[in-house]
C-alpha cells in the first residue's frame, strides 16, 4: 500500500487502519492465490515446509500474534488433522527441547523483531526444527533467519494497537491450513475452489459491512462509556477473538477486560457478572456447520441463563438473528460466512469498540501508554 503522512480523512492511525482492512485483506490473498489456485512460486516454499510437518506444529508468538496462533490451532486441527500446540513466545524459549519432538515451529510477528519471539526462532533453528516466521515486515529479522518467510501484505501499521496486521495474519493462518488440507489430500479440488471463492469475497464484504459497524459500534461505546470491567465470551475459534477483543481494551482504552471461553463462565467468572459489568459475547454461528450450530445453541442458553441474573450483554451476532436480537442489550451484526471466516469480521467490529471507548476516555489510541509498537526487550 502506497506511503501515507497522514491519518486524514480520519481523526487517528488506528481507525484509518481499521478501515484499510479490506485492501489489506485483498493485497495479502493476492500474493498467494490467483485465479486457478494457489500462485505457484509464492506458495512451492510453504507447501515443502508443510512435508515437514506431518506430526506436529508448535506456534509461538506473543499478544495478538499469539491469538491469531490458537485460530489457527483449530484451522489446521479440523482441516487437515495436524497437532498444534500454541505457545507464549516468553515461556517456549524456556521449554525442554525433548517434549517438542520433531515438530515444526511458526514463529508469528508483526514486526518480525519482538525479542522474545525472535528469541525462540533462534532456540528452535539450534535444536534443528524446520522454521517458518509471519511477519508483517519481509525484511525483518524473523523473516531472514525462519527457514520459509510468509509475509502478510498489511503494510506499515502506525497505531501501536494491532488492527490490520491481526486480520491479514489469520488470513495468512487459513491459507496456510488449507495448503496444509491440500497436501494430506483432505480437501479435493472442488472443495478448495470454493473455499478460495469465499476468501476472494471477503474484502468486498468487509468494505460493504465497515460503515454500519462503525455507526452502531460508535453508539454503542457511549452507552458503556461509564463501564470499567468487561467479559469477552467466545467458544470454539472465536474465543481467541474474545481474547483479542479484551486484549484491545485493555491496551487502547485502560479498561479492565478478559476474555474467557463461554462455558467457563460458570466456573468462576459468573461471579463478577454485574450490571456493570457487561459481557460481549460472540455469538454468531455458521449453519452449514453441524458443530457451529451446537456452539451457538449452547451460547443462547447461556445468554438467556446471564440475561435472568441481570447481565448486560453486548453481542455479536449475524444479520438477521432475531433470537440473539432479543436476548442481547445491545447487537452488532456480521453477515453470515464460513466459521473459519466469521472471526476475521467479528474482530474489526471489537477494535471499533476499543477505540470508541478510547476516544471517550480521552485517550491517545494511537499511542497508549507503557506500550511500544514492537517489544525489543523482554
Amino acid at each position: 500500500m502506497p506511503e501515507t503522512q497522514s491519518p486524514a480523512p480520519y481523526a487517528h492511525w488506528m481507525l484509518r487502519e481499521i478501515h484499510e482492512q479490506p485492501e489489506t485483506l485483498k493485497a495479502t490473498l493476492n500474493s498467494y492465490v490467483e485465479a486457478q489456485g494457489f500462485r505457484a512460486e509464492t506458495c512451492a516454499p510453504l507447501r515443502i515446509w508443510l512435508k515437514k510437518a506431518s506430526g506436529k506444529i508448535v506456534i509461538a508468538a506473543s499478544g495478538s500474534s499469539r491469538h491469531a496462533g490458537l485460530a489457527a490451532e483449530l484451522f489446521f486441527e479440523d482441516l487437515s488433522g495436524i497437532h498444534v500446540d500454541v505457545e507464549y513466545a516468553s515461556e517456549y524459549t524456556y521449554r525442554n527441547e525433548t517434549a517438542l519432538g520433531d515438530a515444526v515451529v511458526m514463529v508469528v510477528s508483526q514486526s518480525g523483531e519482538t525479542a522474545d519471539t525472535l528469541a525462540a526462532l533462534r532456540k528452535a533453528k539450534l535444536a534443528g526444527h524446520e522454521t517458518l516466521a509471519i511477519t508483517n515486515v519481509a525484511s525483518s529479522t524473523m523473516a531472514k533467519e525462519a527457514t520459509v518467510s510468509f509475509p502478510t501484505e498489511a503494510g506499515r501499521e502506525r497505531a501501536i494497537p494491532a488492527t490490520k496486521s491481526f486480520t491479514a495474519q489469520l488470513l495468512n493462518l487459513y491459507l496456510l491450513s488449507l495448503l496444509a488440507a491440500e497436501s494430506r489430500g483432505v480437501l479435493d479440488a472442488a472443495e478448495m475452489e470454493v473455499r478460495l471463492a469465499e476468501l476472494r469475497e471477503l474484502p468486498a464484504s468487509v468494505k460493504a459491512q465497515l460503515p454500519e459497524w462503525e455507526s452502531s459500534v460508535r453508539a454503542i461505546a457511549e452507552r458503556y462509556k461509564t463501564a470499567k470491567n468487561f467479559l469477552f465470551l467466545g467458544r470454539g475459534v472465536h474465543y481467541p477473538i474474545a481474547r483479542e477483543g479484551a486484549l484491545k481494551l485493555k491496551e487502547s482504552a485502560y479498561l479492565h477486560a478478559e476474555g474467557y471461553p463461554s462455558g467457563e463462565l460458570k466456573h468462576g467468572p459468573n461471579a463478577l457478572v454485574s450490571e456493570g459489568t457487561p459481557l460481549v459475547m460472540i455469538a454468531t454461528v455458521d449453519r452449514n456447520d453441524s458443530e457451529s450450530v451446537q456452539r451457538y445453541e449452547k451460547i443462547v442458553q447461556l445468554m438467556r441463563d446471564m440475561r435472568e441474573q441481570g447481565a448486560n450483554i453486548l453481542a455479536i451476532a449475524n444479520t438477521g438473528d432475531e433470537v440473539v436480537a432479543e436476548l442481547a442489550t445491545n447487537v452488532v451484526f456480521v453477515e453470515p460466512a464460513r466459521e473459519a471466516l466469521l472471526p476475521m469480521l467479528e474482530v474489526i467490529t471489537l477494535q471499533l469498540l476499543a477505540y470508541f471507548m478510547a476516544i471517550n476516555n480521552g485517550i491517545d489510541v494511537d499511542h497508549p501508554r507503557n506500550l511500544t509498537k514492537a517489544v525489543l526487550a523482554e
